[in-house]
């Protein structure tokens, strides 16, 4: 999902290879990749990449109480619903994680992550450390938790000063939780530093692929039947 207030990315074009016809040897339920960045160092733009590069990986669409915004589609780039519907969610459990982003609501539906996951499509999600603290939390959770980082906060605030969307005052704010963010370090599996576009984005295609070959991921009734008949 993106618990963040920039517009969704595009969703990869339908008709994934892979969803429903995993390969013999790996089991069945795709991957979920959590990434998780401080504004402007470049988790969008990392993430996009991934999409691009793993036709099986897909975005999770996310609920938010925040209105569409020019070219978003209901149901495409977001769920676009009331704050008293999102509230019912809450409290019938049915998101994966929530939070609150720039006064609005942000949320990761279960059933759909579930749904996809079970098709053996891989699920991205493009989440805030609220979200990532959120998910956490959950017992037994099967989920690999990326943080991307700047190479400085030097390099950081220039980032957000030239993308020219934000005001001193918002830079100076989104500065003060990108300490914070960055100081939750240890709730994540891997850690890439975002000095170079290219580098970063092989580091995380590593990561998505060495998750996919884990020991635990191998299909025992597979292996069994191909070298102990």
């Amino acid at each position: 999902m993106s618990n963040n207030p920039s517009p969704a990315p595009q969703p990869p074009p339908s008709g994934d290879p892979r969803e429903g016809d995993c390969r013999p040897w790996e089991t069945r339920r795709g991957l979920l990749v959590a990434v998780a960045a401080p504004s402007g160092a470049g988790k969008t733009t990392l993430c996009v990449r991934m999409t691009q590069r793993f036709p099986a990986l897909r975005y999770a669409i996310s609920c938010t109480t925040r209105p569409p915004r020019k070219g978003e589609v209901d149901g495409e780039h977001y769920h676009f619903v009331s704050q008293a519907r999102f509230q019912e969610m809450v409290g019938g459990g049915e998101f994966l994680e929530w939070a609150v982003v720039h006064g609005h609501f942000y949320g990761t539906p279960k059933a759909e992550v579930d749904a996809m996951r079970d098709r053996g499509g891989d699920v991205l999600l493009d989440l805030d450390v609220q979200g990532v603290e959120s998910i956490r939390s959950i017992k037994y959770i099967d989920a690999v938790f990326c943080l991307i980082l700047p190479p400085t906060y030097a390099v950081l605030r220039e980032r957000l000063g030239t993308r020219g969307k934000d005001s001193p005052e918002e830079i100076e704010r989104r500065m003060t939780i990108a300490v914070k963010e960055i100081a939750r370090y240890e709730l994540f599996d891997y850690v890439i530093v975002n000095d170079d576009l290219e580098e970063a984005a092989t580091q995380l295609e590593s990561v998505i692929r060495a998750e996919h070959a884990r020991r635990t991921r191998l299909n025992a009734d597979w292996y069994r039947s191909t070298f102990f008949r």
